[in-house]
């Protein structure tokens, strides 16, 4: 692999650990180290969600362990996204094997933190010994292992902070698409300038920006970044303070946080030419309190017609009436808000859901709606007094109403 780890840990005592490793040239050689089997739990735990559910690989159903240089490295990998994590431990002799994921998983949840011994007990085979009790489970070589593609030499480098890298995923993923046709849609794209890099992620329906100026390129670059890892990496860096190194080429992004590395690939394609369906001129200009909007179009869209999910803005000077029906099933309801609105009278139309989505993912107090008509996109930022905090804009598409 050409992907490495380089924090050194401090090794945790009063628990052995023994494996015997069945090198190439069939002379079985030692494998020891002390660990917590705590420490070792958290760390399977760490990688397993690149445990592929199915697989025309078995082998990929396996932790990779390798033991070198005062640390157990655990690597888990499905193809397409590899996590790797290191247990500080005291090693005695190096060594590497692959493990079954879900046996010894489950194994170390049910164990309370005990001395836990491991021994190759045949060829094939290894015995768990813990205070009162012991496991076979099968070991294979770590041979068998796929190789994980890293990223190449010509690789680009940027520094995240943890927290804006959690919060920009968190702020932009639900916005992806699932598009067979245009793949490029189904990820978060990570737009690198010199002056600040912004992710966004857009279905057609709904275009989410979230820029940081926490994060500088000395050149402009990109690339875009599948849901699936981008949630993986969001729960591994969530409440976490320090820096995350990325580094990415053409076709792969390596990820390294602490001990913890994940290297994935990246979705090939043109992303759209998202700044230009930013609206720049909408004139009719709605501010309110993000959350009392929030419950009201919650409450108001349950009579809303189940296919459309559709609500109706009805806007004046300091009123804001929303309303939906369902005249199938005889359903209706109303609501009206006070807020502060200039511009002309103006009735427009949103799907409730994707508002509903956009409204719960800001963390403003108040909101700024900002309208040209009926049938162009309404623009959804924080108030003027929240934008030096608030780094998130909406765009969403009206439905026609009649």
């Amino acid at each position: 692999m050409n992907f490495n780890i380089s924090k050194k840990s401090k090794a945790v005592p009063n628990i052995t650990i023994i494996y015997y490793f069945c090198m190439n040239n069939n002379k079985n050689k030692n494998m020891e180290f002390i660990v917590s089997s705590a420490e070792l739990l958290k760390g399977v735990l760490n990688v397993s969600k690149a445990i592929p559910a199915k697989t025309s690989l078995p082998i990929l159903e396996n932790f990779l362990f390798v033991l070198g240089d005062g640390r157990l490295d655990i690597t888990a990998s499905d193809q397409e996204l590899t996590l790797r994590t290191s247990v500080p431990v005291d090693v005695k002799d190096p060594g590497q094997i692959a493990v079954p994921a879900r046996q010894l998983t489950d194994l170390l949840k049910a164990l309370p933190d005990q001395p836990l011994t491991i021994k190759v007990k045949s060829e094939g085979s290894f015995e768990c010994v813990w205070n009162n009790g012991n496991s076979t489970l099968p070991f294979f070589p770590a041979s068998d292992y796929p190789a994980i593609k890293g990223v190449g030499e010509d690789a680009e480098t940027v520094t995240f902070p943890a927290k804006s890298l959690a919060d920009g995923i968190s702020g932009t993923i639900y916005a992806t698409a699932d598009d067979e046709m245009r793949p490029a849609m189904n990820g978060i794209f990570f737009d690198i300038d010199t002056a600040s890099t912004t992710l966004v992620a857009s279905d057609s329906h709904k275009l989410i920006c979230y820029t940081t100026n926490d994060v500088k390129a000395e050149q402009k670059s990109s690339f875009i970044l599948h849901k699936k890892p981008a949630a993986v990496l969001r729960s591994i860096l969530e409440r976490g303070e320090e820096d995350v190194e990325v580094k990415f080429d053409a076709s792969n992004v390596l990820f390294t946080y602490g001990p913890t590395t994940m290297v994935c690939r990246l979705i090939v394609g043109k992303y759209p030419k998202y700044r230009d369906v930013i609206p720049q001129n909408n004139s009719n200009v709605l501010r309110i309190d993000r959350v009392q909007l929030l419950n009201t179009v919650r409450r108001v869209s349950v009579c809303a017609n189940k296919a459309s999910n559709h609500v109706k803005f009805t806007l004046s000077s300091g009123q804001l009436e929303i309303t939906a029906q369902d005249l199938g099933f005889a359903l209706a309801a109303y609501e009206k808000l006070e807020c502060d609105y200039a511009g002309e009278d103006l009735a427009i139309g949103f799907k409730s859901s994707f508002l509903v989505d956009i409204l719960s993912n800001m963390s403003c107090e108040n909101l700024v709606m900002k309208f040209m008509d009926a049938r162009r996109a309404a623009l959804i930022i924080p108030s003027e007094e929240e934008e030096s905090s608030e780094k998130i804009c909406g765009i969403l598409m009206p439905i026609m109403i009649s």
